[in-house]
């Protein structure tokens, strides 16, 4: 139980969206919705937990800059994870432009409240 209490901060392997099935039924029949520079595709799953997905769109700039943008958005899902509900399957999608981890956490934050998906 301890160990299980630290690890509450972490990102961990088992809250990641690997499968490319997954991606595309999430795109295909999750609900979405969408802020200046990002969307959020979500759907409800079984698992009990959540689980997240950083994909980006094509021409998204070289290896470095989607490196960055994808560890920017892992950071800002590790943040916000203990104020969201569980049960869910995210896509969290980013566009090319303001990148940075300011703007990529008001851009979360946003999202999940437009969703419903932060804890009342």
């Amino acid at each position: 139980m301890e160990t299980e209490l630290l690890k509450t901060g972490f990102f961990r392997r088992c809250e990641r969206i690997k499968n490319p099935a997954d991606f595309k039924s999430l795109f295909k029949n999750g609900k979405k919705t969408g802020v200046p520079g990002a969307k959020l595709f979500y759907a409800e799953n079984t698992l009990g937990k959540n689980r997240i997905g950083f994909p980006l769109p094509r021409g998204y700039g070289n290896a470095v800059q989607r490196n960055l943008s994808k560890r920017y958005s892992r950071e800002v899902y590790r943040l916000f994870k203990t104020h969201l509900n569980t049960g869910y399957d995210m896509l969290f999608l980013v566009y090319p432009g303001n990148d940075s981890f300011s703007t990529r956490c008001v851009q979360f934050r946003l999202l999940c409240e437009k969703a419903g998906l932060i804890k009342k």
